[in-house]
């Protein structure tokens, strides 16, 4: 767990600010996230010591990151926050980014400042969603499917590949859309918390179509029909898409 700071220091200035978001409750947390910070110098990325803060809002800040004796001297510098939570792996594209497999954290600038030469203004929280991971604590009996994500060439696991369903509820048609991401072996694990789709509405099979994404024109899709297909281990194979 992170040891975050107490804050008992001025946060009315911070470069960046997270709003951790469980995106299976769709609630806010920040308790047990554990957020690293870094630096690009020199042609990679430096970790650096700084804590973060957690507001009474339920944000994670920096606040004092960038202050300057002679901040008209020195340059805006790249940062990098990483996040981590048990059970839990971070989404770090925003909202309608496209998704990469290949981002490791949420870059932002820092402009150097002090009291007599402010920031370059004002920074808009960040909402950094979290998705179940493997071993995300699901309730019990919530039905999930599991499997690989690889490489279709290759055969070698994608890590970090985006892992969703969609479909509409078959009573009054409201979308709903379940996701994850696979670990570093390529693992997924996906809850179906919603109904698929029927052949008509007596039908005990539902049918669900998965995709996994790695990067933009590089994905895979799966159809999967339950109850005969919950206890299979699914291959989603990543390819070019034309």
């Amino acid at each position: 767990m992170s040891a975050f700071l107490p804050l008992t220091r001025s946060a009315t200035y911070s470069p960046a600010w997270f709003v951790p978001l469980d995106d299976f409750t769709g609630r806010v947390r920040t308790l047990g996230v554990d957020i690293r910070l870094d630096r690009f110098q020199d042609g990679g990325w430096l970790p650096l010591d700084d804590k973060a803060v957690r507001t009474p809002s339920g944000a994670l800040a920096f606040p004092g990151l960038g202050r300057r004796g002679e901040p008209w001297a020195a340059r805006p510098e790249r940062h990098r926050a990483r996040f981590s939570a048990a059970g839990h792996q971070p989404l770090y594209p925003a909202d309608g980014e496209p998704f990469s497999a290949a981002l490791a954290g949420v870059e932002f600038l820092v402009h150097p400042y002090n009291d007599t030469h402010p920031p370059a203004g004002p920074t808009a929280p960040r909402l950094v969603r979290f998705l179940p991971g493997v071993t995300f604590p699901y309730p019990p009996g919530l039905r999930t499917v599991h499997g690989v994500v690889v490489d279709a060439a290759t055969r070698a696991p994608v890590t970090n590949a985006l892992v969703e369903a969609r479909g509409r509820t078959s009573g009054d048609l409201m979308p709903w859309h379940e996701r994850t991401l696979s670990d570093a072996t390529g693992a997924f694990r996906l809850a179906l918390r919603w109904e698929g789709e029927k052949a008509d509405l007596e039908a005990d099979e539902e049918t669900f179509r998965l995709q996994a994404v790695e990067e933009p024109g590089r994905s895979g899709e799966l159809v999967v029909r339950l109850p005969q297909d919950t206890a299979r281990r699914h291959v989603i194979e990543i390819r070019e898409q034309s």
